[in-house]
C-alpha cells in the first residue's frame, strides 16, 4: 500500500479528489490535513470530515492554518459557495478532527512513512510552516503532488496566478525553494478536454451512486462560477486532476524539470510561478536574480494531460 498524506481546502473539487484517493486499492491514506483557503479552515475540515464519511474512510482528519502566513486569507466562495459545496445544506459530519495540529501530523506522518507522496490541494501554508519547523521531514517524501501554479502564465485569480499560489505565495516559494521533490500540477490541466462535458456529466450520474452524485451536485455552483470566469462550459476539477496524476504520474503525458521561483512583492504579479523553462537561471548574467532559487532543486512541470484517461479514472472511483 502506497502512503498518502493529503493537505486541503476542501471545497467541492477538493471532495472529489478525496473520493478518489479514497477509491484507490493501493492507497493508504494516512492523514488528512486542512488548510483556509478556498473556504476557512472550520469549514474546510468539516468538509474533510462530511467526504470521508461519505466514502466510508475513517483516515484521520487534523486541522492546520487558519491564514496564510503573512497576509489575510481571501476565501474563493464566489467559485464554490459560502460552504464550499455550493450552499446545498449537507448535513453535519458526525467525526471530529484531530487535537494535534496539522504542521505536527505532517512532520510525524512523513517520519512514519519513509517514501511518503505528499498531495497539496489548497494553499501551501502548512507545508511552509513544517519545513520551518523540521525541513527534515522533506527526505522523507517521495513526491510532493502540488496543485498550484500557472506555468503557462494564465492564471484564474489574476492573468498572471492561480488561486492557491496567490492566496499564500510566501508559504508557496518556500515549498518551491525546499528540497521537497515538488510535482507542479497547473490550473491549465484541468481546462479544455478535461473539464466534464454534458455527457460526462450525465454518464456519471448514471452511475447511480451517492458518491457520483454528490460529485456532480456540489460542483454545480463551480461549473456556473467556471463559465462566468472562462466562458467555457462544464465542470473543472483541478484538484482531481492533481490526484490522478499522484496516483498515476503517466497521467501527465508532458514533463520537464526546471527551477521554480514565485513572485511575493509585487501586486500586479503575486503569486506568479515563474518557471525557468529555457533553464537560463545558470548563466552567468541571470545568477544574480535566480541566487536563491539556484540553491533549490528543479520542479517537475506537468505540461499535458490524458484526459480520457483521467475521466475514466474518476469514473471509475464514483462507481
Amino acid at each position: 500500500m502506497r502512503p498518502f498524506l493529503i493537505d486541503t481546502d476542501t471545497a467541492s473539487d477538493d471532495a472529489v479528489a478525496l473520493l478518489m484517493a479514497f477509491a484507490a486499492p493501493d492507497v493508504h491514506v494516512v492523514g488528512v490535513t486542512t488548510v483556509a483557503g478556498n473556504v476557512g479552515v472550520e469549514q474546510a475540515t468539516r468538509n474533510a470530515l462530511y467526504t470521508l464519511e461519505l466514502c466510508g474512510a475513517d483516515a484521520p482528519v487534523f486541522r492546520g492554518a487558519a491564514a496564510p502566513l503573512k497576509r489575510a486569507h481571501q476565501h474563493a466562495q464566489w467559485f464554490h459557495g459560502e460552504d464550499g459545496f455550493g450552499d446545498r445544506g449537507y448535513p453535519a459530519p458526525r467525526g471530529k478532527a484531530q487535537a494535534k495540529h496539522a504542521v505536527d501530523a505532517i512532520i510525524e506522518a512523513a517520519q512514519a512513512n519513509p517514501g511518503l507522496t505528499l498531495v497539496t490541494l489548497g494553499p501551501l501554508s502548512n507545508i511552509a510552516l513544517a519545513l520551518a519547523k523540521d525541513a527534515s521531514f522533506a527526505k522523507n517524501v517521495a513526491r510532493c503532488v502540488v496543485m498550484g501554479g500557472a506555468p503557462c502564465c494564465e492564471g484564474n485569480v489574476t492573468p498572471a496566478a492561480e488561486y492557491n499560489i496567490w492566496v499564500d505565495p510566501e508559504a508557496a516559494r518556500a515549498v518551491f525553494l525546499s528540497p521537497l521533490p515538488v510535482e507542479m500540477v497547473g490550473w491549465h490541466l484541468c481546462r479544455g478536454a478535461a473539464a466534464l462535458n454534458e455527457n460526462d456529466i450525465a454518464a456519471t450520474l448514471a452511475l447511480g451512486t451517492e458518491k457520483a452524485r454528490f460529485a456532480i451536485e456540489c460542483n454545480d455552483r463551480a461549473r456556473k462560477a467556471y463559465k462566468t470566469q472562462t466562458g467555457e462550459d462544464g465542470i473543472a476539477l483541478p484538484d482531481p486532476t492533481a490526484m490522478a496524476i499522484a496516483l498515476d504520474r503517466s497521467v501527465g503525458t508532458e514533463w520537464s524539470a526546471h527551477l521554480v521561483d514565485v513572485e511575493t512583492q509585487s501586486e500586479l504579479t503575486r503569486g506568479m510561478t515563474v518557471v525557468d523553462r529555457l533553464n537560463v537561471a545558470h548563466d552567468d548574467s541571470n545568477k544574480a536574480t535566480w541566487a536563491q532559487a539556484l540553491t533549490g532543486r528543479k520542479a517537475d512541470i506537468c505540461w499535458t494531460l490524458d484526459a480520457a484517461r483521467f475521466k475514466a479514472m474518476l469514473t471509475a472511483a464514483l462507481r
